[in-house]
């Protein structure tokens, strides 16, 4: 008896590529072990879904969905809450001994305001240093690179890469890649910032992003622009953050009208504030994971906004002796 043998199975084309409709912002999905066509897959494109058992691609793999605030927006509100806690309580603390809590309302509203409007402006100008400090390098640092030899540039680029373990030929691609879209063959800069629509043939509408120069700042010297609505935000973010923080020790002496009971008050509520606040202040950040890590955060907190109250405390009555 014959045993007939199974004929191997034809190889079985891959689907067709499916676009997305003409309103969908998302990219296509190509194959990333094998493609229908030679078309070269581009990488950010590239998703393996089709060879895994569960169909999901790997970057849509994420341990940890929670979104994180921005670093710059809660070093604003750190600034502006430890500040407004500590500077406040420490005049009402030193204004308690006149007896009369209204004193003590009117002085600490009147430095409340000041301070809120002093520390915006101390915010929007910082932000404004940085800016123009980053658009100075930017320019010296585009000049650099048209009359910089290709030498130069990979040396530069091995400099930011080699340490991480890219090899030397990597390097020399790299650069290579970079300075071809910054500079023509001409040795002048092709890339014109803010370009409109008009000139995508010339230039790039990001063309501040890309290229030698923004790699070289960014991954540098670690420099990045900061955008012009960020001077706002951060005077806004630290005025109201100050505002914020010094309406806490004063809350007491609005309705206790001796100073002195009020004072009591202040501390117990400030207290208690520093130490949500560093728990908070763990878990915006992302510092850590654990009931450990929101302990520390508020004891922390509490130990360095009391030691700066205290201080300040110290000093007034030593002032006012």
């Amino acid at each position: 008896m014959s045993s007939e043998r199974t004929p191997p199975p034809s190889a079985v084309p891959l689907p067709p590529r499916q676009l997305p409709p003409q309103n969908s912002t998302k990219p296509p999905v190509w194959p990333i072990v094998a493609s229908e066509s030679t078309a070269t897959t581009p990488l950010a494109s590239k998703c393996a879904r089709v060879t895994r058992e569960d169909g999901i691609c790997c970057k849509e793999l994420k341990d940890d969905e929670r979104t994180l605030i921005d670093p710059d927006v809660v070093r604003d509100v750190v600034i502006g809450l430890s500040d407004g806690l500590t500077v406040p309580f420490a005049l009402a603390a030193g204004l308690s001994s006149l007896g009369e809590s209204k004193f003590v309302v009117l002085a600490g509203v009147a430095e409340l305001i000041a301070g809120a409007i002093s520390m915006g402006i101390g915010g929007f100008l910082a932000s404004q240093s940085e800016r123009d400090h980053y658009r100075y390098l930017r320019t010296q640092t585009a000049a650099r690179v048209i009359r910089s030899c290709d030498g130069e540039m990979e040396r530069e680029v091995a400099e930011v890469l080699a340490p991480i373990g890219v090899d030397d030929k990597a390097c020399r691609a790299v650069a290579r890649s970079l300075r071809d879209v910054e500079v023509d063959e001409n040795g002048n800069g092709q890339l014109v910032s803010g370009a409109s629509g008009d000139n995508e043939t010339t230039s790039l509408r990001w063309s501040k992003d890309v290229g030698i120069t923004a790699f070289l700042l960014k991954f540098g010297q670690g420099l990045e622009e900061v955008p012009d609505k960020r001077l706002y935000i951060s005077a806004f973010t630290i005025g109201m953050g100050y505002l914020v923080g010094g309406l806490i020790p004063l809350l007491p002496y609005f309705f206790i009208p001796q100073a002195q009971v009020a004072l009591i008050y202040s501390c117990v509520i400030t207290g208690m504030v520093l130490l949500v606040f560093g728990a908070v202040k763990a878990h915006v950040t992302g510092a850590g994971v654990g009931t450990y890590t929101y302990v520390w955060g508020a004891v922390s907190t509490l130990l360095v906004g009391g030691v700066a109250a205290g201080a300040a405390f110290v000093i007034v009555r030593a002032l006012e002796g």
